[in-house]
């Protein structure tokens, strides 16, 4: 196996790992006693009207958790893909790759100022395997040509 494609598989199932435990913990997790299970009432019990619909800040927390674990195992998935993609002409991808290392720094920007180290770490190491993604991706061989065509 290639080192893109080996970095792309890595990056893909740390970015699935990553999606389930955020829907276990972070979507359907426990909450704990004391001031949490306060916030989460309050959360709950408070209904306000959005573009016609009733809602509350509970549900549209518990929306935009489940947005964010579809679209990380839309990435692993995605990854995947590129991995295989890669297998025949690594140096294309270079670009998307790139964008979502981008985007994978950045979350974890985002998770440590708002969250935890735990995602953060994950995240940074989804970034380096796109990053080595990239580094270790070659251009294909060129096609070799035949001395004398057609004469």
């Amino acid at each position: 196996m290639n080192k893109p494609v080996l970095f792309l598989r890595m990056a893909s199932v740390l970015t699935l790992i990553h999606a389930v435990l955020h829907t276990m913990g972070g979507v359907f997790g426990a909450i704990p006693p004391g001031p949490a299970s306060v916030a989460v009432l309050a959360m709950k019990t408070n209904a306000f009207v959005a573009l016609g619909e009733t809602r509350t800040f509970w549900e549209y927390y518990r929306g935009m958790g489940l947005g964010v674990s579809i679209f990380l195992t839309a990435e692993a998935v995605v990854f995947w893909l590129l991995a295989s993609i890669a297998k025949r002409n690594a140096a294309t991808l270079r670009p998307v790759l790139a964008a979502f290392a981008i985007a994978y720094v950045v979350f974890a920007m985002d998770s440590y100022f708002y969250f935890f180290l735990a995602p953060v770490v994950t995240e940074l190491l989804i970034a380096v395997c796109l990053v080595l993604a990239i580094a270790t991706a070659k251009a294909p061989d060129a096609l070799p040509t035949t001395a004398a065509s057609g004469a």
